[in-house]
C-alpha cells in the first residue's frame, strides 16, 4: 500500500467559501419558544422534533430540496461541550454553516473537527463526509491545530503493527521532524548498549525490527526547556510472561503514549511556542525468541540501579526507565512522560480518564485547571512514598513488578520516579490510548489523551 499521510491531513472544513447549508443547534427551550427561523420551526413541530441531545432533523425548503439541519442539544448542552462531533457523522455529504447555536465558536467547531475523524486506510469503500464552515469568530488556525495533533495520534495508534512496527514508526517520527524542520538523531539495536542504554536493547532484542532510542530537538536554547518522553512499544506480547489472546488483541496500542507525545509535540511546534523543546521516544517490540529476556533476570538499567525482572510483560517502565534517565540528565524545566503502562489505572479511572503523578503541586493545579478548561479529562493520583518499599527486591535495587497487585498504577510512577532526579518539574501520565466505543467526538478505537490539556498548560504557561 502507498504511504500513510499523518502530517497534512484533509482537513473536515470548508475553507473556500461557497453556498453552505444552515444547521440550528437548538436546546428543546427553542422549539417551545419559537425563537428559530420560521420555516425550520414549522417543520420541527410538524415532525415532534424534540431537539433532544445528539438529534439531527433535516428540513426541506419550500421546493422540497435539502435547506438545511436542526440539531439537538438537550436541555443542557454544557454536559456534551463536543456534542457537535455527531454532525460530522450524521450529516449528508456538503458544504455547511452553523446558523443559531448557544455554544462558543471555537468548542463547537473544534466538536465538529474531532468527530469528523475517520480511519479509512484499509476499507475498500470510503465514506462521504460533511464540511464544515468554521465561524468567523472561532480560532481556525489552532482549532486545525489541535485537531492535526489528535489526528496523528489516533492515526499511528490505529495502524496494524505490520506497518507501525518500530521502523515505520521511525519512519512517522522523521515525517514529523522533517515538517517543523526539527533535528533528529537515533540509536539502533545493539549502539544501545555501546551507547548505554541497556534496558531499552533488553526488552526490544526478541524482535527482527531492532530496538531504538528516537530523539528530536525543535526550538531555541535559552527558552523554557521541555522534554517530552513517550512509551513505544509496537506490539506487547507479553514476552515470556504471554499474554492470553485476549488481552493481546489491541496491544498495537501500546505505543500510544509515544503517539500521543508526537501529536502534543505537533501542536507545540505549529503553534511555534517559545520553548526549547525535546523529544525522547524508545521504541522496541516486545517479542519473543530464544534471545529474549526471562523471569529472573537482573539487569543494570542506565543510571546503575539493578532491576530483577519478575515479570516480562511490565517492559513499559524498563524502556521508560532507560529514557527518563537520559532526560534527566539534561535537567529540564518540564519534563512529562506518557505511555499505556498500567490496567490498574484503568481499573481505577475507567478508559476516558488517564491518571497523572507529579510532586510538584503548582503543575498539578495548572494541569487541572488546563483539563478543565479544554474538556480533555484527567485526575492525578499520589505518589505515595509509603509503597516505595514495594517496588524492592531482594536480589536489585528494584523488581519490575512488585508482588501482591495492589496499587499498581502508583507502584509503578514510583518506579519511574527512580529515575528523575534533576529534572525541576516532571509529570508521569498513564492513559488508555483507546476508546472502547463510539462517543460524539471520536468514532471509538486509538484516542488522543492529555495533549489537548498539556498543550493548553504549557501555551498558557510561557
Amino acid at each position: 500500500m502507498a504511504p500513510y499521510q499523518f502530517i497534512d491531513r484533509p482537513t473536515p472544513f470548508n475553507t473556500s467559501g461557497g453556498n453552505t447549508l444552515p444547521i440550528f443547534a437548538v436546546t428543546p427551550a427553542h422549539i417551545e419558544t419559537g425563537t428559530i427561523e420560521p420555516l425550520a420551526l414549522d417543520w420541527a413541530r410538524k415532525a415532534g422534533y424534540k431537539a433532544e441531545s445528539g438529534s439531527l432533523l433535516l428540513i426541506p425548503t419550500a421546493e422540497g430540496s435539502l435547506g438545511g439541519a436542526l440539531f439537538g442539544l438537550g436541555t443542557n448542552p454544557s454536559e456534551q461541550p463536543f456534542l457537535a462531533g455527531r454532525l460530522a457523522r450524521s450529516l449528508p455529504a456538503g458544504d455547511w454553516h452553523i446558523e443559531t447555536a448557544p455554544l462558543t465558536a471555537n468548542r463547537l467547531s473544534l466538536g465538529f473537527g474531532l468527530g469528523s475523524y475517520r480511519f479509512e486506510r484499509y476499507k475498500s469503500e470510503k465514506a462521504a463526509a460533511p464540511r464544515l464552515m468554521i465561524p468567523r469568530d472561532a480560532d481556525a488556525a489552532d482549532i486545525k491545530r489541535q485537531l492535526a495533533g489528535v489526528f496523528l495520534a489516533r492515526d499511528l495508534i490505529n495502524m496494524p503493527t505490520n506497518e507501525m512496527g518500530p521502523d515505520q514508526l521511525e519512519a512517522a517520527f522523521r515525517e514529523l521532524a522533517a515538517h517543523y524542520k526539527a533535528e533528529v538523531t537515533t540509536i539502533v539495536g545493539n549502539n544501545l548498549l555501546k551507547e548505554n542504554f541497556p534496558l531499552i536493547h533488553t526488552v526490544g532484542r526478541a524482535s527482527a525490527d531492532a530496538p531504538r532510542l528516537l530523539e528530536m530537538r525543535w526550538g531555541k536554547k535559552g527558552h523554557r526547556r521541555i522534554t517530552l518522553v513517550g512509551k513505544g512499544v509496537c506490539f506487547d506480547t507479553g514476552g515470556l510472561d504471554i499474554k492470553p489472546a485476549s488481552s493481546m488483541l489491541l496491544m498495537k496500542k501500546d505505543m500510544g503514549g509515544a503517539a500521543n507525545v508526537m501529536g502534543l509535540a505537533l501542536m507545540i511546534m505549529d503553534a511555534k511556542l517559545k520553548v526549547d523543546l525535546r523529544v525522547i521516544i524508545p521504541v522496541v517490540e516486545n517479542s519473543i525468541s530464544s534471545n529474549a529476556f526471562r523471569p529472573g533476570d537482573i539487569y543494570k538499567s542506565r543510571k546503575g540501579l539493578t532491576v530483577q525482572i519478575d515479570n516480562t510483560d511490565a517492559e513499559g517502565r524498563l524502556i521508560l526507565a532507560d529514557a527518563l534517565a537520559y532526560a534527566d540528565e539534561d535537567a529540564p524545566d518540564l519534563m512529562i512522560d506518557l505511555a499505556t503502562l498500567t490496567g490498574a489505572a484503568r481499573v481505577a479511572l475507567g478508559p476516558d480518564v488517564p491518571a497523572f503523578f507529579t510532586d510538584d503541586r503548582a503543575l498539578a493545579h495548572e494541569i487541572n485547571e488546563s483539563s478543565i478548561e479544554t474538556d480533555d479529562p484527567l485526575w492525578r493520583l499520589p505518589l505515595y512514598m509509603g509503597y516505595d518499599r514495594d517496588i524492592r527486591s531482594k536480589f536489585a535495587d528494584l523488581t519490575n513488578a512488585p508482588a501482591g497487585g495492589m496499587a499498581g498504577s502508583i507502584t509503578a510512577a514510583l518506579f519511574l520516579k527512580r529515575f528523575v532526579t534533576k529534572t525541576k518539574s516532571w509529570a508521569h501520565f498513564d492513559i488508555f490510548g483507546w476508546a472502547p466505543s463510539e462517543r460524539p467526538h471520536a468514532p471509538g478505537g486509538g484516542e488522543a489523551q492529555t495533549i489537548r490539556a498539556l498543550y493548553h498548560c504549557i501555551r498558557n504557561s510561557l
